[in-house]
């Protein structure tokens, strides 16, 4: 097995206290990291390939470097979202170990000299945010966040911000519109967050597992955290297993572990003996793969040359008891309900697809039907302001390509 890295501590009961945290080598990071030039941190984060782990997989380092250094208040806005259907790895990180990741936030923060920092939290995560809230209240506490932070002349101030429900609040710039209190549309790219971002200053925008990882490198070192994973995509995985499986949850492991692998030997194989018919790979808006698909390495690259992504690791099971058009339903409605409406190809494209999904399933379709959704979604694709339109359209064409005589049965 494997060596844990975010989640060794989750089995002991009490870690998310300052006080247990602290005995289990907490805030250890942040102390080293404050005896270190910013420049230092950024070469080791550099070295280190910690790729962004909320979907798009850009890696953190040579994002932090995209910061300019002017005379202006710069801002850290952690993507603690999480609407991605599927996906639930950073609720885990966060309400098991919250001081993880506020050791990840300092470090962050002191490296490219930010000091306000935002927790950008799925509105639904009721519970979660008051944990952070009280981890936070205590780090103050200890003196970890504040004015002078244990005598380094560095100060940080980190809060709380809880969303609303929309999935739009997941792209970097519709998050930042909405802690900025407008709605949460997204914003014409360039100018980028990293040079006109929060309030129009520079920002740095993370996804909660890819600050959490931070202590470990600043401590063990960057040739350490390439060990675990690939020479260019570094690190473990939180890989949260849902659908038919005998034991789904969440496992970490160096990222390149096989799909099959994690399948069958940590989630304990299909439920009930059933047959795999299908796994979607990385959250509800990466193309499906077959079940003749799945021997296949984890990891950023590997899934692209697959024509899939791994996005959030949100790896979906899919039985041959389950049809694909009531998944394609699934999808389409999910998409139709969270277009932002901003972009004319998403809020309708997806509305209409829908729409005719619907009607497929209720048994009223035609073979037109399907190279319908196939435009519909190509128009889609590549035609709108954020990703999210590409999210909507990849998991919709790739049902309709691959299923597309399961489809045709249904009509």
């Amino acid at each position: 097995m494997a060596e844990k890295v975010l989640t060794q501590h989750f089995g002991l009961k009490s870690v998310y206290q300052i006080d247990e945290y602290i005995k289990q080598g907490g805030y250890e990071a942040v102390k080293k990291a404050l005896k270190l030039k910013p420049e230092e941190i950024l070469e080791e984060m550099k070295k280190a390939n910690l790729r962004g782990r909320g979907g798009a997989g850009f890696p953190a380092g040579v994002k932090w470097g995209f910061v300019p250094k002017v005379d202006k208040p710069k801002y850290l806005c952690v993507n603690a979202d999480e609407g991605e259907p599927g996906t639930f790895k950073d609720r885990y990180i966060m309400s098991h170990n919250p001081h993880m990741l506020l050791e990840g936030i300092i470090i962050t923060s002191y490296c490219v000299g930010i000091h306000s920092a935002y927790i950008y939290i799925r509105g639904e995560y009721e519970a979660v945010a008051l944990r952070l809230e009280e981890a936070i209240s205590e780090a103050y506490d200890k003196g970890y966040l504040g004015k002078n932070i244990l005598n380094s002349g560095f100060d940080l101030d980190v809060s709380v911000h809880r969303g609303a429900g929309a999935y739009i609040c997941g792209e970097e710039t519709a998050l930042l519109e909405s802690l900025e209190g407008k709605r949460g549309n997204p914003r014409l790219k360039p100018p980028f967050p990293a040079s006109v971002g929060l309030f129009q200053c520079p920002t740095v925008i993370k996804n909660v597992e890819t600050l959490s990882n931070i202590p470990q490198i600043i401590l063990n070192g960057a040739d350490w955290f390439t060990g675990k994973g690939l020479p260019k995509d570094g690190g473990t995985r939180i890989f949260g297993v849902s659908g038919m499986v005998e034991k789904p949850g969440i496992y970490e492991l160096p990222i390149g572990t096989n799909l099959k692998d994690i399948i069958n030997k940590h989630a304990g194989g299909m439920k009930q003996g059933k047959k795999l018919k299908a796994v979607i790979p990385g959250g509800m808006s990466a193309p499906v793969l077959k079940a003749d698909e799945i021997d296949i390495p984890m990891d950023f690259d590997s899934l692209v040359n697959a024509e899939s992504m791994l996005g959030s690791a949100a790896i979906i099971v899919i039985d041959t008891g389950t049809s694909m058009l009531d998944v394609l339903k699934a999808v389409t409605k999910f998409y139709s309900h969270e277009s932002c409406g901003l972009c004319t190809p998403c809020r309708i494209g997806t509305s209409w697809i829908n729409k005719i999904v619907k009607r497929m399933a209720e048994g009223k379709g035609s073979k037109k039907d399907i190279d319908d959704i196939v435009r519909l979604a190509s128009n889609i694709l590549g035609k709108t302001l954020c990703p999210l339109g590409d999210a909507a359209a990849m998991p919709i064409l790739s049902i309709a390509k691959k299923f597309r005589k399961e489809l045709e049965s249904r009509l």
